[in-house]
């Protein structure tokens, strides 16, 4: 009997510890192994997709494929800061669609590789995308991008024609322009900084919790340097798509947020009017992430883009 009250009493003092270990991760960890770590690869998994890497000019890249193998391929590149999980919200529907959908970590970001000696500019990631299309033997897909993303997407299409059939940009960067607002906020350093920049990115921002906040202060202290990079690249114009827009021949699908802080919707009626085969879908109330915020509503435009 002596030794069922030990067995029992060692049993409940493990489950306290492992409920304390628990819960101190979720609090000083929330974002950085809750979110990225647990939450995001459980989505990845509800959905039916994997996750896989591929070596492109000697880096390990790490995307995400989701939908029917022998589906035709959509390939969407995520932007300035993010990962290729950010797309989850809007592949169900592409997915259901009959799209095989290839979500891309560009180099720097998610879980690639993060080399010291990349120049993390457009072009160089526009390059690193066009290998990553090589390595899986995709000769031609649906391509896709959001914010930097869009005008990364927007120099392989210009560069590399025939292995792009369509062509969507989000919210995309790309118009030479430079911004209104601080680009620090991108790197944030403090509390305050973190919820300037949510404020930046959601139209209808709730409060950032102090302990979320530490956790994405303490991750941008370990990579905010490529963020840093991308960014002093991005505002030298040298990589502007200005020129590139009318250049480009196949469909092109242009999405934006009425409520976008960061790309203002005249950048949106810009670049549709610079390509004339292109089509301009506006969505009230959304901001800068419209197809991740507003994915119910993006993603049967994009479906339909996609079956034209």
């Amino acid at each position: 009997m002596e030794g069922m009250r030990i067995a029992r009493r060692l049993f409940e003092s493990i489950a306290v510890l492992a409920v304390l270990a628990v819960l101190a991760v979720v609090w000083f960890c929330p974002v950085s192994v809750v979110f990225f770590k647990v939450v995001m690869p459980l989505h990845l998994m509800q959905e039916g997709g994997k996750s896989q890497w591929v070596t492109v000019s000697g880096m390990r890249l790490h995307y995400d494929v989701l939908g029917p193998a022998n589906g035709a391929p959509v390939v969407l590149v995520h932007g300035l800061g993010g990962r290729a999980e950010e797309w989850l919200d809007i592949a169900p529907a592409l997915i259901k669609a009959g799209y095989r959908v290839y979500l891309p970590d560009l180099p720097g970001y998610g879980q690639s590789d993060k080399p010291a000696d990349f120049s993390y500019s457009v072009a160089d990631e526009a390059e690193a995308v066009a290998g990553f299309l090589n390595a899986l033997n995709l000769k031609q897909v649906a391509l896709g991008g959001i914010s930097m993303g869009g005008a990364i997407v927007q120099h392989v299409a210009a560069k590399h024609p025939e292995r792009v059939q369509r062509l969507m940009l989000f919210d995309a960067a790309g118009i030479d322009e430079q911004p209104d607002w601080d680009t620090r906020l991108f790197t944030p350093e403090t509390p305050f900084e973190v919820s300037e920049l949510n404020v930046l990115l959601d139209p209808h921002p709730r409060r950032v919790p102090d302990f979320v906040a530490r956790d994405i202060i303490r991750i941008t202290k370990k990579n905010g340097w490529v963020i840093r990079r991308a960014l002093a690249s991005m505002m030298t114009g040298n990589d502007a798509t200005d020129t590139l827009l009318p250049q480009l021949k196949m469909p092109v699908l242009i999405v934006w947020g009425v409520e976008d802080k960061i790309m203002p919707l005249h950048q949106g009626d810009k670049m549709h009017s610079l390509v004339p085969q292109s089509e301009l879908e506006i969505f009230p109330g959304c901001g800068h992430l419209t197809p991740y915020q507003c994915a119910d509503q993006v993603g049967p435009y994009v479906v339909e883009f996609l079956k034209k």
